[in-house]
């Protein structure tokens, strides 16, 4: 008589199986965070550096041309909004009857599209225009500080500030403006 083999099975276990499953997916999970926050890492530095083109670009223009320029936001790339949320595009143009709107024979000179998905950019409460001036391209008015919030959230919110000199630096965030920048 034979002694009876032992019968070995290869392959996985069901158990083995679900922990397999359960270790991928939260694998897979990982790596779609970390895409998410790099894109939102992207979309906010796309959105920086269109920002602060603008400014520079608009700061230039009034120093070379002979009428004030001045920036506001617009949702239609057309008209100025009477909003401090800038995320839905802004416009530039030379204000050469001194009132704040685009009107009367004067032009689009600067225009820049909506942002990024979920990327957000609020100016201090109350300045829906900067007004850069002719010759000098100071800032009429106060500092203004800009705040921009992405889908990271508040702990990844920058801001800068454009002095009365037309200068534009950096800045620690403020609460209240964090707070503007990303509640939407």
């Amino acid at each position: 008589m034979r002694p009876s083999a032992r019968h070995s099975t290869a392959g996985f276990t069901l158990i083995g199986l679900i922990v397999s499953i359960a270790i991928a997916a939260i694998l897979a999970m990982l790596v779609v965070t970390s895409i998410g926050t790099a894109a939102a890492k992207v979309n906010a530095n796309v959105a920086s550096a269109r920002l602060v083109s603008t400014l520079e670009r608009a700061r230039e223009l009034a120093i070379t041309g002979d009428a004030d320029i001045v920036l506001c936001p617009s949702n239609n790339g057309t008209t100025c909004n009477d909003s401090d949320h800038w995320e839905h595009g802004w416009i530039g143009f030379a204000d050469r009857h001194e009132n704040g709107e685009l009107s009367g024979g004067e032009r689009v000179l600067l225009n820049e599209a909506a942002l990024g998905n979920r990327v957000h950019l609020v100016s201090t409460q109350g300045r829906t225009r900067l007004r850069f001036q002719a010759v000098f391209g100071g800032n009429g008015g106060s500092n203004v500080t800009f705040t921009l919030c992405d889908a990271r959230g508040a702990r990844a919110a920058t801001s800068w500030v454009l002095a009365n000199n037309g200068r534009l630096h950096t800045a620690a965030t403020k609460p209240a403006n964090v707070a503007a920048a990303c509640e939407n």
